[in-house]
């Protein structure tokens, strides 16, 4: 799943105005009475560790289950598989790229492609200085027919917050890599290296609709909950609440519902 703050509503919206699609955001911070602590309440710590089972520190070596919504990629009639060539990389990028190809190898996220489909890999820094591997799927997207599934509009969320005083925000750990890919669009997913080729078996970053299946697979795991004392914006899972002793309530209802999932 990933890990939990309880932080200010003012706080919240700066996150969901930046947000992205990170691996994990490790942040614990708690105002009370005007000060900050990095402890969570009492009653909170111990609800994390009675769950702790879905507050895991990695990504399990296997697939996530198949789930309501999988990622599939429908293009425009007529359209051509895309196959552009690699582009030119320094050797520290291509050290990484090894790397990070191993690593999702050994997760089980990829395989070895032999699609005619096969898009281009690119780096981009991260705050911390280290590299995020990107597949440059620009051109797959351009002939890709777009899902209209509504993202939230983060006024209407914040709306629904007006009243409560406690808030916890989940980040969910490598989100986009817990929904599988359609069986039928698996091979457009193809990038092409100095090692190889491979395709993603979940869905990777970069994709067109990949938020629209996100939002819509969150909203429906969440949907009893939604507006009632959870709000979702892509990976971002907002819990708030009148108060910490219902606080409490909140949080065990919505881990319930993860651990199920």
């Amino acid at each position: 799943l990933g890990d939990i703050s309880v932080e200010t509503l003012a706080r919240f919206e700066k996150d969901v105005k930046r947000t992205a699609t990170g691996f994990l955001t490790i942040a614990t911070e708690v105002e009370h009475d005007g000060e900050k602590t990095s402890e969570p309440p009492g009653k909170i710590k111990e609800l994390l560790k009675e769950f702790q089972d879905i507050l895991p520190d990695d990504l399990p070596n296997e697939l996530p289950p198949y789930r309501t919504h999988q990622h599939e990629i429908v293009e425009e009639p007529g359209s051509k598989p895309i196959f552009r060539a690699p582009y030119r990389l320094s050797p520290t990028e291509l050290t990484d790229m090894k790397k990070q190809i191993e690593y999702l190898l050994a997760k089980g996220l990829i395989r070895p492609s032999t699609s005619p489909y096969g898009a281009p890999v690119l780096f981009t820094p991260k705050p911390d200085g280290s590299l995020r591997m990107c597949i440059d799927y620009r051109a797959l997207n351009k002939q890709t027919i777009k899902n209209k599934y509504p993202i939230p509009r983060i006024d209407n969320l914040l709306d629904q917050l007006r009243g409560a005083t406690v808030f916890s925000k989940l980040d969910l750990q490598s989100g986009y890599w817990q929904i599988r890919m359609a069986d039928n669009s698996i091979h457009k997913t193809a990038f092409r290296t100095r090692y190889g080729s491979y395709e993603y078996l979940v869905m990777p970053f970069g994709l067109t609709n990949a938020p629209a299946t996100f939002q819509a697979e969150m909203n429906h795991i969440l949907r009893p909950l939604l507006d009632e004392c959870v709000v979702v914006y892509l990976d971002d899972i907002l819990i708030y609440s009148r108060d910490m002793k219902q606080h409490v309530e909140h949080l065990r209802r919505v881990f319930e519902i993860l651990r199920r999932e």
